[in-house]
């Protein structure tokens, strides 16, 4: 996803608690009034549960 950078996701992310689940993460970016494609793109991640924010990122990127 070209037009998501991973400062999008950072800030989306700010002060979310690890471990976490996939609805942890939607709810924080909200929250954190994150744009609807940082959202979308956490809500459809295929893993369920994240340790930390390089797994999520990992994730996001890199499918």
């Amino acid at each position: 996803m070209a037009d998501l950078s991973p400062i999008d996701l950072q800030k989306a992310l700010n002060g979310m608690d690890y471990p976490a689940d996939k609805k942890a993460l939607v709810d924080c970016a909200r929250r954190n009034k994150a744009d609807d494609k940082v959202v979308s793109r956490l809500d459809g991640l295929k893993e369920s549960s994240f340790d930390g924010p390089n797994e999520v990122q990992k994730a996001v990127f890199n499918g």
